[in-house]
């Protein structure tokens, strides 16, 4: 098996990616702030309070309105930052990453029972389909492990890929549960501080802090592939 060949071409294309992320949510935050968007966002216990009156309904819909995104693959981190939002840095975090676990275990479901024919017959050529069913056939849960920590293939096309390979559900939830943690709660940390105590030069030191976070874990999973020789490029 051949070894990335272009890992410290796609370690720089990663950091500058976070580095540009970072910097285009301070933009964001600051237009908001200028706006008196953020005022409105900081009534956190208001929030709260609506939440709380819907009880469990709430949370649920909450699951469902990620478990939609994943099925319909549509853009998730922006549900994540809701969760920060609303229910507070901790809980959101949990919560979001709960959520985007049965999310991608729903989809991954749907492609191994419910569509799986429609999906090898429309994407069965596709390659990224072929290299994650080749990468399971030679590495198992390892390349599972690999492309959830370096996304080289969006996330919500990875959930109904490896639905079609011949791993289990509970492999799937469990190692994308254990790999999706650092975003999820990155994310919904970020937010929830955002709201609760505005914008600052300690927040805007957290944000480096957690892309540069974000940027090793990434890391990780590069070096353990060259060792063993996996291959988890495109």
């Amino acid at each position: 098996m051949a070894i990335i060949s272009t890992e410290q071409k796609q370690s720089k294309h990663g950091l500058l990616r976070i580095v540009i992320a970072v910097l285009v949510l301070v933009v964001i935050v600051f237009a908001a702030g200028q706006l008196g968007l953020l005022n409105e966002l900081q009534d956190v216990e208001g929030l709260r309070a609506w939440i709380q009156g819907l009880g469990v309904v709430g949370f649920l819909a909450y699951v469902l309105l990620y478990i939609v995104a994943a099925v319909f693959m549509l853009p998730a981190s922006a549900i994540t930052i809701v969760a920060g939002i609303t229910f507070g840095s901790v809980v959101g975090g949990a919560l979001a990453l709960v959520s985007a676990t049965v999310g991608a275990s729903v989809a991954f479901l749907i492609a191994k029972y419910i569509a799986r024919d429609a999906i090898v017959a429309k994407f069965g050529q596709n390659p990224i389909f072929k290299r994650i069913e080749s990468g399971v056939k030679e590495n198992g849960t390892s390349f599972l492990i690999l492309t959830r920590l370096v996304p080289v293939f969006p996330y919500n096309i990875q959930n109904y890929a490896y639905g079609v390979t011949p791993m289990k559900l509970s492999t799937f939830a469990m190692v994308s549960l254990v790999t999706m943690a650092p975003g999820a709660f990155i994310y919904a940390y970020m937010a929830g501080e955002i709201v609760t105590h505005g914008v600052s030069l300690n927040l805007l030191l957290q944000f480096a802090a957690a892309g540069f976070i974000l940027f090793g874990v990434s890391l990780i999973p590069k070096y353990i592939a060259k060792k063993q020789g996996i291959n988890i490029g495109k």
